[in-house]
């Protein structure tokens, strides 16, 4: 079971940034997908963005251009870059790995880390 621990988050005014890192137990070579998640009060927990292990990205529409996800596999980490942040990006950020191996698939999560954007 693969740790992984956020960290970064805290509080920051419409049109600033922060940068989320998360930090994994283990190697993460083998984790398919590292991304990053988010969940604001009384919402669903929604993916904001992936990267594979070979570097592709995805990004949910509400944060494209604004955000950056990366992550280097050779320190174990994964990092958010979030700029121009808006009061609506307000949420728990949750770092996530997930893949198969060997047939059998599995997903790892973070604790979180609070962001919130004041108007």
């Amino acid at each position: 079971q693969v740790q992984l621990v956020e960290s970064g988050g805290g509080l920051v005014q419409a049109g600033g940034y922060l940068r989320l890192a998360c930090a994994a137990s283990e190697n993460i070579f083998s984790i398919n997908v590292m991304g990053w998640y988010r969940q604001a009060p009384g919402k669903q927990r929604e993916l904001v963005a992936a990267i594979t292990s070979g570097g592709s990205t995805n990004y949910a529409d509400s944060v494209k251009g604004r955000f950056t996800i990366s992550r280097d596999n050779a320190k174990n980490t994964a990092h958010l870059q979030m700029n121009s942040l808006k009061p609506e990006d307000t949420a728990v950020y949750y770092c996530s790995g997930w893949g198969s191996r060997l047939g059998a698939a599995f997903h790892y999560w973070g604790q979180g880390t609070q962001v919130t954007v004041s108007s």
